[in-house]
């Protein structure tokens, strides 16, 4: 049996290690998305119950190519495919939901968001005919876009049950169930575990008001925010350890974009794709319900981000839900202030992106003012700053 250590042990340790008794100004780290951090945890105040997904295991999905059909189990269609048999398939081109016939022996799951951040419109009639067709789940709600535009995690858990709660407020307290969740996962490893498994918290939370008992489906992508046009193979790195934080985390099914930003190829997209397999079968880390449960760091984290996310979502709910603050541009500068501060911490080398900013350290040629728009919600790549 190991000897248990407490906090004082630990303290004195690091005290004399340092050669200091202010430990905690050397060991604390500033990050913007206001989680309390700290250096030791021996125990976590609320502990969570096993935080479950609906899949079995974690669904690897690439994007359909014929030569992937015999080994490859779940693919993402923009556009239509016959004779598939036994697969899970993600429908992600709007003309192609509305005209799918579906077969049997296949599922279906909608990745069409109705919401048009754009246009500032929700689209009820796409959302009724997306609910008349047979798939498994029918509606999407999109917050990928969101990470890409550089909103922080809380913003992007409290914008997904806003979304969730306009749609039943127009379509019935029924589709709670028949929703996918897409989220694009960042760079922050840990954060990124807990923002999976606050959402299921949350979300949870939301269904229990409607009189339910639902988990949220997660369908999780790497991000393009932290991605660079300069040496592309690092981007395999992030993207790997994107992958990783969404397995663990508790994502059902995962997804890699490409990792070349520019020039892509058929050798670039099954590189990408192939990260999921060798996490998957090296690691099996896609079979855990919720790998991250037990650890009193993850705990600790998903509780803030669970907490701050649900008072954002009330004050987005007060002030008339997601479609009324998208009207009034009301979220676009949450967005753009969140995006804007992480910006400047990628500029003063705060948040470092090899390759980028470090080794070799760019020079800039582009101003926050030249990429960013407060009125709308756009992606935009911490490098597009250096390119």
């Amino acid at each position: 049996m190991f000897t248990k250590t407490s906090l004082s042990d630990w303290e004195n340790l690091v005290q004399k290690q340092l050669k200091t008794e202010n430990i905690y100004e050397l060991l604390s780290k500033e990050n913007l998305e206001g989680i309390v951090v700290k250096p030791f945890y021996d125990s976590v105040e609320k502990p969570l119950v096993n935080l479950p997904k609906i899949e079995e295991s974690t669904q690897l999905v690439a994007k359909y190519r014929e030569d992937l059909e015999e080994n490859v189990f779940a693919f993402l269609l923009n556009e239509n495919v016959e004779d598939l048999q036994d697969k899970v398939l993600f429908i992600n081109n709007k003309d192609l939901a509305e005209h799918l016939s579906s077969n049997e022996n296949n599922r279906y799951l909608s990745l069409i968001d109705i919401f048009s951040d754009e246009n500032r419109e929700l689209n009820e009639q796409l959302g009724k005919e997306l609910l008349a067709k047979d798939f498994e789940r029918n509606i999407c709600i999109d917050v990928a876009l969101h990470q890409n535009s550089g909103a922080s995690i809380v913003q992007q858990l409290a914008f997904a049950l806003a979304k969730t709660k306009d749609l039943t407020e127009i379509l019935g307290s029924e589709i709670i169930n028949k929703l996918v969740f897409r989220l694009a996962v960042g760079a922050n490893y840990f954060f990124e575990m807990a923002k999976i498994r606050a959402f299921k918290l949350i979300f949870n939370q939301l269904s229990k008001e409607f009189g339910e008992n639902h988990i949220p489906y997660i369908f999780a992508e790497t991000s393009f925010r932290n991605k660079s046009k300069h040496d592309s193979e690092n981007n395999l790195i992030r993207s790997t350890l994107e992958l990783s934080a969404a397995m663990i985390g508790g994502a059902d099914a995962v997804f890699t974009n490409d990792f070349k930003i520019e020039n892509t190829t058929a050798l670039s997209e099954e590189i990408s794709f192939k990260q999921q397999i060798v996490l998957a079968y090296e690691s099996i880390i896609n079979v855990f319900e919720d790998g991250g449960n037990g650890s009193y760091y993850i705990e600790n984290v998903t509780q803030q981000f669970a907490d701050s996310a649900w008072k954002l979502f009330l004050e987005i709910e007060n002030s008339g839900g997601y479609s009324e603050n998208i009207k009034s541009g009301k979220l676009q500068q949450m967005i753009y202030n969140h995006a804007v501060k992480e910006q400047n911490w990628v500029e003063e080398g705060k948040i470092k992106l090899i390759g980028v900013n470090l080794y070799p350290k760019h020079e800039k040629t582009r101003s926050v003012e030249e990429i960013y728009d407060a009125s709308v919600i756009k992606p935009v790549r911490w490098a597009e700053m250096f390119e």
